[in-house]
């Protein structure tokens, strides 16, 4: 609609001037004006055309009002110079080309003539060219910015995985070594232990030592996460049991979990029972799971018969949360008036966004006093 009024506008513009103009030449001069005016709109699609119309105009006398707009819009959409130069002499010639049928003209008065008439087809064309040259340098620069910012993103990107790939590297080869070390000398323990518990306690820590060391090599992307074994939560109650606290585990549902999910509801027991130990240390803990649609999984502790510890750890909770949020679900943790704590989780059962990702939650835990 916008454009049909610019049209008519712009039609009604010219033909007026056309109108306005007293002086007609011949007896055709009007009409040639007024046929290129009304179809200035062919313009639009073919801009050559209406150039070629506005010729006959341009020598009657009065197509210079038409010609002007005809010949800007063929620099807009013409890229061939060319081309432009053609339709500008043909404009400059057939406004000669009148006075010199019909008179004589001194040499002097017709260059100035043919100069201005060169000068008038040729200003809005090269106004019309500059214009399209102006646009598309500007569309040129924004492509190149764009490109360039991509590049930038992409060696960031690169360079950032290099860093992270040099500190995983760091990290396994450090964390590694020790965590070996402690497999190695928990089995050197065990065989040369006399004593049943003692035995028992070796070659759990060696286990654990073995189980962390993969995760960490999970985590750091050394091995496929789905490579790592999980042990279930009823496996998990019972190391923590074998470590002295007092869990009490209830499991209802027999649902199939994703495993993503199933990742996400053993990372919430362990960094719930992980705090317990760090921070409420002696006090009895309930793990329930429900593995019905939605999963549900809540850990909760009494207070502890130990003073708490002064130690505000890290961000497990807060990273637990992102996981359980990736997952799907909803993390809510709380203060019980006993004064103990309560972790839970609400966790879909399909598949999430972290399906085939992992990440360690336990052993940096936030607790109950320091969430």
């Amino acid at each position: 609609m916008k454009r049909l009024l610019r049209e008519l506008l712009t039609v009604t513009l010219v033909v007026g001037v056309v109108m306005l103009t007293q002086d007609r030449p011949f007896p055709w001069s009007l009409w040639t004006a007024l046929a290129a005016s009304l179809l200035l709109p062919l313009r639009l699609r073919w801009p050559w055309l209406t150039s070629l119309l506005c010729v006959p105009a341009v020598a009657g006398g009065l197509g210079w009002a038409p010609a002007l707009v005809a010949q800007y819009r063929l620099g807009r959409k013409e890229k061939s110079f060319p081309v432009q130069l053609f339709w500008v002499l043909s404009l400059t010639f057939a406004a000669i080309t009148p006075v010199l049928l019909t008179g004589s003209i001194p040499l002097a008065p017709l260059l100035l003539a043919s100069a201005f008439a060169f000068g008038l087809a040729a200003a809005p064309t090269a106004l019309g060219a500059l214009v399209t040259t102006r646009k598309d340098l500007t569309r040129s620069l924004h492509e190149t910015r764009r490109a360039r910012a991509a590049e930038l993103e992409a060696q960031e990107t690169s360079a950032r995985a290099a860093e992270r790939a040099r500190i995983a590297r760091e990290i396994h080869d450090a964390v590694g070594h020790h965590a070996t070390l402690i497999a190695v000398e928990s089995a050197a323990l065990a065989s040369t232990a006399t004593d049943p518990s003692v035995r028992d306690t070796a070659l759990r820590l060696r286990s654990l030592a073995k189980e962390s060391l993969s995760e960490m090599r999970a985590a750091l992307g050394l091995l496929n996460s789905s490579d790592v074994a999980y042990p279930s939560v009823s496996e998990l109650v019972d190391r923590a049991q074998a470590a002295g606290v007092s869990v009490t585990l209830s499991e209802t549902g027999d649902g199939m979990l994703s495993p993503a999910i199933s990742r996400a509801l053993f990372r919430v027991v362990q960094e719930a029972l992980t705090n317990v130990t760090k921070h409420a240390p002696g006090a009895a803990v309930t793990v329930t799971v429900d593995r019905s649609s939605p999963v549900r999984v809540a850990v909760v502790n009494g207070p502890g018969a130990s003073p708490v510890s002064a130690d505000r750890g890290g961000a497990g909770l807060h990273g637990l949360s992102e996981r359980v949020r990736l997952a799907g679900g909803t993390l809510t943790t709380s203060y019980r008036a006993d004064g103990g704590f309560s972790v839970s989780a609400v966790l879909p059962p399909g598949k999430s966004k972290v399906d085939g990702q992992d990440s360690t939650f336990g052993g940096g835990g936030t607790g109950p006093t320091g969430a």
